[in-house]
């Protein structure tokens, strides 16, 4: 438990950094006169560089695992956040966040394995500690660019370095505990479930299930990239909101998505990965197609609310795909927090053009539509461990 709660604590700080990208975008836009495509492709620059070693790293600490090589990746995630604080030019902005993206692919592939294996039975509380770490994060960028990068400007994000090294400290400590967890995890396993080299299911089955979860992650991370990069427009822009007033409901968002995939892990292990599935995805629907046409407090209430749902689904997700490749633990890693980015990237992009043709608003009715992706449930596999 020990190791899952750092974990979690230095998956908020690896989050933190990154949220401060969205975070800073008003603040850009007005420094740089940017279009909402230019902000969309820093968001797709950053997150396909996210995307794209991910699962290739994963394959490979399958093999040989790295224990320190999130430390590393905290590296890349510093230079970039330097980088980014002291950017002249828009070409340089997209250099520093890739540099941003590769350090996040480098962490969680190998994030992802320790987390399985120090939570033992409890894959969902596991997961969920983990992950509700990189949603705190997440919430916690908003609100310190809010305090800080808003008042005192760009250069700040430089401060944030302190962070960076913090994160290389306890991933350094958790590494050197790595080697004696997945001891006690393979010991109390049985042997033909998690170490044997045949596959546990028909080939026909994993490849129908990761299809199916890929397509669910593709429309959940759609509307939640309206929301990272658009939400603080779409609030000064229909009611009129300032800056640090719309980054503090964007923070609210990020706080239920944070609350919403630790309830999500627990709920999981309780009731199955599969009914979690069709609840987080296809549940939102009728709130979301009510959010465009909401006032300022109602817009809060769905706010949280659809994003308390929707967020529920990731660990579940994970551990659903984990369970059908249960010896790829690295690859899966990468393969979905990599296709987290990768897809939120190009979301980003579509939906940056949609707001400079049509109006920010116009991605929000959009938008709204998305959860009705979450009857491709319907076609999952009923694994054993997914009931």
């Amino acid at each position: 438990m020990t190791v899952l709660v750092v974990l979690g604590l230095t998956h908020l700080l690896n989050d933190l950094m990154q949220s401060l990208i969205p975070a800073a975008y008003p603040i850009l836009r007005d420094s740089y006169a940017l279009d909402f495509v230019q902000i969309g492709m820093i968001t797709m620059t950053f997150q396909i560089a996210g995307s794209l070693l991910q699962p290739v790293i994963g394959m490979v600490t399958d093999r040989h695992p790295a224990p320190y090589s999130p430390v590393m990746g905290m590296m890349f995630t510093l230079s970039g956040l330097i980088s980014l604080a002291f950017a002249q030019s828009y070409t340089m902005i997209l250099i520093s966040v890739a540099l941003i993206g590769i350090g996040s692919s480098i962490f969680h592939p190998e994030a992802t394995r320790t987390a399985r294996y120090a939570a033992g039975g409890r894959q969902g509380l596991g997961q969920g500690i983990f992950q509700i770490g990189g949603q705190a994060g997440g919430a916690l960028g908003p609100v310190l660019a809010a305090l800080i990068i808003v008042p005192w400007g760009q250069p700040t994000l430089a401060w944030f370095a302190v962070v960076a090294l913090a994160a290389m400290m306890l991933l350094t400590w958790i590494g050197t505990k790595q080697r004696f967890i997945s001891a006690e995890f393979a010991a109390a396993r049985p042997r033909n479930r998690e170490d044997g080299h045949q596959l546990r299911h028909a080939p026909v089955t994993i490849g129908i299930g990761l299809a199916v979860l890929m397509l669910l992650m593709f429309s959940k991370n759609a509307y939640n990239e309206s929301f990272r990069s658009f939400y603080t427009f779409y609030l000064m822009e229909r009611f009129g909101l300032s800056i640090p007033s719309a980054q503090m409901m964007l923070s609210i968002f990020l706080v239920a998505a944070a609350v919403g995939v630790l309830v999500g892990g627990i709920v999981g292990d309780r009731i199955g990965r599969y009914r979690v599935i069709w609840i987080s995805v296809l549940g939102p629907l009728p709130l979301t197609l009510i959010l465009p046409y909401a006032d300022l407090f109602w817009t809060g209430v769905l706010t949280i609310s659809i994003n308390l749902i929707m967020a529920s689904a990731f660990a579940s997700i994970l551990i659903y795909a984990i369970e059908l490749l249960p010896n790829r633990i690295g690859l899966i890693g990468g393969l979905f927090y990599g296709l987290n980015f990768g897809l939120g990237g190009i979301a980003a992009a579509i939906l940056g053009g949609l707001a400079d043709s049509y109006g920010v608003e116009a991605v929000y009715r959009f938008c709204s539509f998305l959860p009705l992706a979450g009857l491709l449930a319907w076609f999952l596999p009923r694994i054993d461990e997914a009931r």
